[in-house]
């Protein structure tokens, strides 16, 4: 069995990833409600891969559910629905000297335009490998504050 990847998904006004270093830059990190139609935001995905699971390909999913764990999808530009979040697949090498044990660092930000949500509970869910995690938020009325 793979040793498991540590993951962390953090809510964002804005997020930029930066590949070679493994980093992402935020603003407005870590809010947990907002207003209808959302503001533009962003999802962090910080990750830490082990030794051993690097060299190889890993699959990521990342989508918007609702409260009953359903897919939100928006209209398309031609009328038919478009699932909010993004599939793809990475892989992290393992540079030259790094001992046997070692984490290794990835990061990824997707960019989320505003979006026409109905008051209530969301999630976005990270799928990655056999693992899943999650972070949760609150559309209201109005902006919270």
């Amino acid at each position: 069995m793979a040793s498991p990847l540590s993951i962390k998904l953090i809510l964002c006004d804005a997020a930029v990833a930066d590949a070679s270093s493994g980093k992402v830059h935020m603003l407005g990190a870590g809010w947990s409600m907002t207003g209808t139609p959302t503001a533009p935001q962003a999802v962090a995905m910080l990750l830490k891969i082990p030794w051993d699971r690097t060299n190889q390909k890993i699959t990521l999913t990342l989508r918007l559910l609702d409260a009953d764990g359903q897919p939100i999808t928006m209209p398309g530009p031609e009328g038919d629905p478009v699932r909010i979040g993004q599939d793809f697949e990475f892989e992290v090498g393992r540079p030259p000297g790094v001992a046997p044990g070692s984490m290794l660092d990835a990061a990824f930000a997707l960019s989320v335009p505003s979006m026409p949500l109905q008051p209530g509970r969301y999630e976005w869910r990270l799928d990655i490998s056999d693992q899943t995690a999650s972070e949760s938020f609150t559309v209201l009325t109005r902006p919270p504050g």
